[in-house]
């Protein structure tokens, strides 16, 4: 039976950062949907084309502003409006683990607000300022790039199709290529893109820079880990499994 998914993004990289888990579902046959909390003006065509790369059927801009995003009533009615409206079976949103550790802006906040959206989007409260849609409990939420994982996808088919929806996505290809000439020597960026090539335009080294780290995340839970994928996505399935009988 086809499933509803949504991937709710704080920045909008995230979309792509699962990209390749959402376009194996799209070829499924499965919906799905993205919504992003914080994105620059600039960045959200790209962000837009990017998902249609993917064959995300639909991206909303939920229109928080950076720095202020809080647990407060008006955050908490746009969220359970959407998770009610969409009806989704999947949400899948960054992991709190990772998200404490995490020096962007608001990051910490906003995961809090997603669960605690999603906690209430399945009780009877407020049904007429949310849009007035009945209740809705998510099955099943996942956190992308966990750093505990407990699943992972395979994505060797649809890898092809996430790097080019991360090509797309060029103010951030740039702002990586800035962010990592300023961090990084230029003899250790050398040895990360191929042939060594680091002192071009922004956008082509951050493309390189995109395609290297995300083969290198890709086998790390893939070829040289033991889950039996060769590349792969992980996640943290947020309840334990129930299996009828031991896989």
């Amino acid at each position: 039976m086809p499933r509803t998914l949504l991937m709710l993004a704080t920045f909008g990289l995230e979309i792509v950062e699962v990209g390749g888990t959402l376009a194996k579902h799209v070829a499924a046959g499965d919906t799905v949907h993205a919504a992003v909390t914080l994105a620059r003006p600039e960045s959200r065509a790209g962000i837009e084309a990017a998902a249609r790369v993917l064959g995300v059927q639909s991206v909303r801009f939920l229109d928080f502003t950076a720095g202020e995003v809080s647990l407060d009533l008006p955050s908490k009615i746009t969220l359970v409006s959407l998770f009610r409206e969409l009806h989704p079976d999947i949400l899948i949103t960054q992991e709190p683990e990772h998200s404490y550790q995490d020096l962007d802006p608001d990051r910490r906040v906003a995961m809090l607000l997603y669960l605690e959206a999603a906690a209430i989007a399945g009780r009877s409260w407020r049904q007429e300022e949310c849009g007035g849609h009945p209740p809705h409990l998510i099955p099943s939420v996942y956190f992308m790039t966990p750093l505990h994982p407990n699943c992972v996808v395979e994505i060797g088919s649809t890898f092809a199709l996430k790097q080019q929806a991360m090509n797309v996505l060029e103010s951030q290809m740039r702002f990586t290529a800035q962010m990592l000439r300023s961090r990084l020597d230029a003899g250790a960026l050398q040895h990360i893109v191929p042939n060594g090539e680091v002192g071009g335009d922004d956008l082509e080294l951050g493309r390189a820079l995109h395609l290297e780290m995300n083969k290198a995340d890709a086998l790390s839970h893939g070829l040289l880990s033991h889950s039996g994928a060769t590349l792969a996505e992980a996640f943290r399935h947020m309840n334990p499994f129930r299996l009828e009988a031991l896989l």
